[in-house]
């Protein structure tokens, strides 16, 4: 009796939990926001957060001044062992394939860590594409929630809308990332 009064009770703990799909936030650093699959705070179909940051090289990138281009925004750190796996196949399937196509932006933005911090580890991990410094992670919070993990990508279509949203480094959705930039840019 007491072994069927748990499994039920497990079994309605299950089926009334919400979706991580889509769950309204409560005591959520953020505020009030909407909660979508891995913790990401914005959807597919969704305009992309517009931001300004810093390049490693000195310049400016901005989101917006994209526009009519493919961007591919890439959430990374160097304390993230799964970044570290993801980057090379990022630089070898993706940046050197496309990064002499004008209709194509590629921006990793190294989260929360200082450019000393950042040189080292996008110098062991043999990274070329160009790297931004989200020093407070406020643009990351403009995607996801502030502390949600990383490595996340992007993918925004020349009208500036977000047709692809990752997490972690999966094969099957990492090879789906880099079949649907082919496809944008074709």
């Amino acid at each position: 009796m007491k072994k069927i009064f748990i499994t039920l009770l497990l079994w309605g703990f299950v089926f009334t939990m919400p979706s991580n799909a889509q769950v309204k936030a409560e005591n959520n650093p953020q505020g009030d926001v909407t909660v979508y699959e891995h913790d990401y705070i914005v959807k597919v179909g969704d305009k992309a957060p517009d931001f300004t940051l810093e390049m490693l090289d000195g310049t400016k990138f901005t989101l917006s001044e994209q526009r009519g281009k493919v961007v591919m925004l890439q959430f990374t750190a160097g304390w993230c062992g799964i970044c570290r796996k993801e980057m090379p196949y990022i630089e070898s399937d993706i940046w050197q394939k496309h990064k002499d196509n004008k209709d194509f932006v590629l921006v990793g933005i190294d989260r929360e860590e200082t450019k000393e911090a950042i040189l080292p580890f996008i110098e062991k991990v043999g990274t070329t594409y160009p790297i931004a410094m989200d020093s407070n992670g406020d643009v990351f919070a403009s995607y996801a929630l502030r502390g949600a993990g990383i490595t996340r990508n992007i993918l925004i279509d020349r009208d500036g809308n977000i047709v692809m949203l990752t997490r972690r480094f999966e094969e099957a959705e990492f090879k789906a990332l880099v079949e649907k930039i082919d496809a944008m840019l074709e």
